[in-house]
């Protein structure tokens, strides 16, 4: 398997010159690692560093793109702390994003800022269902939110205190893993997701490019030869570390550490440097349909 991860030695939020190997790495589905890049705690958000201030009722701590904190315990001056740090967070993560892909942060581009997480809890103690297992290698994909083939562009910084790395699996190419599932799928059903479009399972309606991912992300969780023997490599994300990645295209599991930022974005596939290089273009181009009708 070709080579998954670039690592690149920079200690600043604020990329100086873009660089195209990054890019086309980064739109290929590779995972762009800066092991030197770290998001800083302050001496009074260290306190934060504890699962204890997650409200057990949700799975993450959140900040809204209006500033609304959610998932978080404490008083008014706690959640006020909580929600600057995670702002910070928020602003040198689009910092990093804009220096390094400056087409995305042109207003034409139409990126748009997803809620910026804090994840505090031990990733192993999580019990969930297979098909919720972020333990096992998936490529993103919701079944609620149908996206018409808008990327997923993501900015994780590992913040643990204790030097303990987050681990993740990281597998082949998509256009490897859509050739060798998409034989699997089901068939797209376009009363079906009528259906769950009108009973609001979905928040509009399905497309037959968001069936087909949500089947690849089933039949890749699903399969525990895949997931044992597929082509993958363990990667031990440093503490003090960030990486990016498109997980809609990079192949992932995650599968320990604990105290973790992350930031998500969205882009419309055509508005990158280059859009054949989308999932949604290679699904087109592999099924011969054009999938968002």
């Amino acid at each position: 398997m070709e080579q998954q991860i670039l690592e690149i030695d920079i200690a600043d939020w604020q990329i100086s010159t873009p660089n195209s190997a990054w890019i086309s790495a980064l739109e290929a589905g590779k995972v762009l690692y800066f092991p030197h890049l770290s998001f800083t705690f302050t001496a009074d958000e260290q306190r934060f560093l504890t699962p204890a201030v997650r409200d057990p009722k949700s799975r993450n701590i959140s900040l809204d793109a209006n500033g609304r904190l959610k998932g978080a315990l404490g008083d008014a001056a706690d959640q006020e702390a909580l929600a600057n740090m995670i702002g910070r967070f928020r602003a040198q993560a689009q910092q990093l994003i804009h220096s390094l892909l400056p087409a995305y942060a042109d207003t034409r581009s139409e990126l748009r800022m997803a809620p910026t997480s804090y994840r505090p809890m031990q990733v192993e103690t999580r019990a969930q269902s297979w098909r919720a297992d972020d333990r096992r290698l998936h490529v993103d994909a919701f079944p609620s939110r149908p996206n018409y083939g808008e990327r997923i562009l993501r900015v994780f910084a590992n913040v643990n205190p204790d030097g303990v790395p987050r681990v993740w699996r990281v597998g082949e190419p998509f256009e490897d893993v859509a050739q060798r599932f998409l034989p699997r799928v089901k068939a797209y059903s376009r009363w079906q997701a009528q259906a769950l479009n009108a009973l609001h399972v979905t928040k509009s309606l399905r497309s037959e490019y968001d069936h087909l991912m949500l089947q690849l992300h089933d039949a890749m969780k699903s399969d525990p030869a895949y997931q044992k023997d597929g082509p993958q490599v363990t990667q031990p994300f440093a503490a003090g570390s960030v990486w990016v990645c498109f997980s809609d295209q990079t192949p992932h599991a995650v599968m320990s550490g604990q105290y973790m930022m992350e930031q998500t974005l969205h882009l419309p596939a055509a508005r990158q440097y280059d859009p054949g290089a989308s999932p949604l273009a290679i699904l087109r181009r592999l099924t011969g349909r054009v999938l968002t009708e």
